[in-house]
């Protein structure tokens, strides 16, 4: 379904100025961009421009769905699903910029506009598909789609649309559909105000440190860090360490103080949960509740029996099974780790029970003794602008492409690096923007986005503008941005999103690209991961920042040694927090008790220990609440993904990691096909077979 329809993030009304005529010849959302490949004109674009291109978006998309709805011919492919496909031309122009820049750069202004366009975007999609007329007209063809000689896309089409509205509440009664409305409206804001809960927080919180001495086991770049962070907020002669990631991981990895560590861990592990103005506990509460009741209305037992209805495991049960069969090897080989960190503790007379604070630190010293390696050894070699080159070698060795950095293009912030993409043939196929490193004002994580989608409707290319956003360390004097083995595979992964959406030769836009089942999408990007630490490829791009030398082999050696060093907890990280997700949203019954109850009683459920927090807890659990779908009863779609990664990934290890006959497969069956088949279907097409299990479980070492 088109992406715009379900777009409920949000946003402060503004008064509009005097002359309305004058207001859209100065708003670029009602001009044709005149820019370079059609890239918004972010420097033109003010944040008073927004609300009245929302407004009138919506009203022109109403009105063109009124005439598609109202049409007294006999419905057609053409005069009802394509007709709609081609709506919301304005809607979709200012939703692109304002949803990427409200995740990217925000500011007080976007946050405010966001509360208030959430429930009038969800309004504005139940006005659509709780039009009785429109939905009749959808049917119609969807019961008789076997006489209208629909080709493969046109038919996956029409098959999105007819679910869309029946999944909508469109078979409803009218006292049914003002009750979905309200539920929707609600669920909105809510998810809105759970992902501006943890921006708050997490950029709220602080640790300054005044005497060095107390950083003892950081790195002379990392000590440099925190005093340019704490001199950039005011503070003289200060360290300043925050959640954030770039600033937490490499703090809790290397700080010798235990009290600062955990003091540190448990603001990030505590987001949301601490009582205050921006708790989320009661909002994950509702969300789960309003969920449930969503899901009963529309006839089905859980809201994981919604939403899983459409993804490729389609059942609680069938994800159940998919968890069940990493959790236990994965927990024990956590037992493990955490019984060698005890060890290696008390060796050196400490008699402490490891907890989440000390796991980063004494794993790296495992790390250190088991296999010599130090993630400070390997840092150099990864300076953020080689990795990225790196991607664009491996982009060019599989499929052909090039990036070429312009410098005409606009940019939304000065860190934006902006590319065109062009294919083998020299054919220009996409723009990609590229934003690595963080700042206040962007969320945190790392994720690709689009400002437009690929398509092509009525012969009329329209080629991607793609974009990926991370949260890098920034370089700090003379010093480069130098990634982690972990920040890497990130940066990797990403850009195989990127490159879904930049391979797309789809037709329609609502279905090019990455949209794709939940369950399906990170399969692309997971794939990318797997060339990262190859020595084939470690040659081509890591080179030592200062002399240039490319990653010795005894160093990459080391890597691949270590490679499954630390699996039961990233494993057990990751499922429970999938676990969690899945609790929330099988509830049965409305939750009435203490959330921090709720979530200690699931994980008991699983035998979670101690020592591990899942990934995500409740408050800061973005992925399954803040926003009204999102990875709700999907956060383990990384690890059905992955099953397939580590499937597909064996088709280049047998036949050779830049197999141009392989690769070339892989785009015409995975990459360019968007949405357009079932998702299962092009991978069998691609591999010849459905993914066999045995290949993860092999990469984490548990067999």
């Amino acid at each position: 379904m088109k992406n715009i329809i379900f777009l409920l993030l949000t946003t402060v009304l503004f008064s509009n100025c005097s002359n309305p005529k004058e207001d859209s010849m100065a708003n670029p959302f009602y001009q044709d961009y005149d820019t370079p490949y059609g890239v918004p004109p972010f420097e033109q674009i003010k944040d008073e421009h927004y609300m009245k291109a929302f407004e009138d978006g919506m009203a022109k998309q109403i009105e063109e769905v009124a005439a598609i709805a109202n049409n007294p011919d006999e419905p057609t492919f053409e005069n009802t699903i394509e007709a709609f496909e081609k709506s919301g031309e304005l809607l979709t122009k200012v939703s692109n910029v304002f949803f990427n820049l409200s995740s990217a750069h925000t500011n007080d202004s976007i946050k405010g506009l966001s509360r208030t366009v959430s429930p009038l975007l969800s309004a504005h999609g139940d006005n659509i598909f709780l039009n009785d007329k429109f939905y009749q007209r959808v049917k119609d063809l969807y019961d008789r789609q076997e006489s209208l000689d629909l080709n493969v896309e046109q038919a996956k089409l029409l098959g999105n649309y007819y679910r869309g509205f029946v999944r909508a509440g469109a078979g409803l009664d009218e006292e049914q559909k003002t009750q979905m409305r309200e539920i929707n409206e609600r669920i909105s804001s809510l998810a809105v105000k759970f992902g501006e809960n943890v921006l708050e927080e997490t950029n709220a919180f602080e640790m300054l440190v005044e005497d060095e001495n107390e950083l003892a086991g950081l790195s002379e770049n990392l000590k440099k860090a925190a005093s340019e962070a704490a001199t950039n907020r005011g503070y003289v002669e200060k360290y300043l360490f925050t959640p954030h990631k770039p600033s937490l991981i490499p703090f809790i990895t290397y700080s010798s103080n235990r009290d600062l560590r955990m003091k540190l861990k448990k603001a990030y592990i505590n987001q949301g949960d601490n009582d205050n103005e921006f708790d989320n506990k009661e909002i994950a509460k509702e969300l789960a509740n309003l969920r449930l009741q969503k899901a009963n209305l529309l006839g089905y037992e859980t809201w994981s029996h919604f939403v899983l209805d459409e993804r490729m495991l389609n059942s609680p049960e069938k994800v159940y099974n998919l968890l069940g069969k990493v959790w236990p090897a994965a927990l024990e080989r956590a037992k493990q780790e955490r019984d060698m960190m005890t060890e290696m503790a008390r060796a050196e007379g400490q008699d402490i029970e490891i907890g989440p604070w000390d796991w980063w630190y004494y794993a790296e010293k495992i790390k250190m003794k088991e296999y010599n390696l130090d993630e400070e050894e390997v840092r150099p070699y990864l300076k953020v602008d080689n990795v990225i080159n790196g991607t664009f070698i491996l982009a060019n060795k599989l499929f052909g492409l090039t990036f070429e950095e312009q410098d005409n293009i606009p940019k939304y912030h000065p860190d934006v690096r902006t590319y065109t993409v062009k294919n083998e043939k020299g054919e220009l196929i996409g723009v990609y923007l590229s934003d690595w490193f963080y700042r206040d004002s962007k969320r945190g994580g790392a994720w690709m986005n689009t400002f437009r989608n690929q398509s092509n409707m009525n012969g009329e290319t329209v080629i991607p503008i793609v974009t990926n956003v991370g949260n890098f360390t920034q370089p700090t004097g003379d010093t480069p941005s130098l990634l982690s083995q972990d920040e890497a595979n990130t940066l990797f992964h990403e850009f195989g999103h990127a490159l879904h959406g930049l391979l797309s030769e789809c037709t329609y836009p609502s279905i090019s690209g990455t949209s794709t089942p939940r369950d399906f999408v990170e399969f692309p990007s997971q794939v990318l991961e797997n060339w990262v630490f190859e020595p084939e490829m470690l040659a081509l791009y890591a080179f030592h920042y200062e002399t240039g030398e490319v990653m010795p082999n005894e160093l990459v050696q080391k890597i691949r040694n270590a490679g499954k060093f630390n699996q039961g907890f990233a494993t057990v990280e990751y499922i429970a927090a999938s676990y969690l997700d899945m609790s929330y949203h099988t509830i049965t019954e409305p939750i009435s008790g203490d959330m921090r109850a709720f979530e200690k009683a699931a994980m008991d459920e699983i035998g979670l220990i101690d020592a591990i927090v899942p990934r995500y807890r409740t408050g800061y659990f973005r992925h399954a609440f803040s926003s009204p779908v999102g990875y709700s009863s999907g956060y383990y779609s990384y690890l059905n993904s992955e099953v397939m990664d580590a499937d597909a990934f064996g088709a280049f290890k047998e036949q050779g990691l830049f197999n141009k006959e392989i690769a070339s497969a892989y785009k015409e069956h995975i990459l360019s096909k968007g949405g357009t088949m079932e998702a299962m279907d092009m991978y069998v097409n691609f591999r010849g077979r459905e993914p066999e299990f045995e290949a993860i479980l092999q990469r984490r070492g548990f067999n």
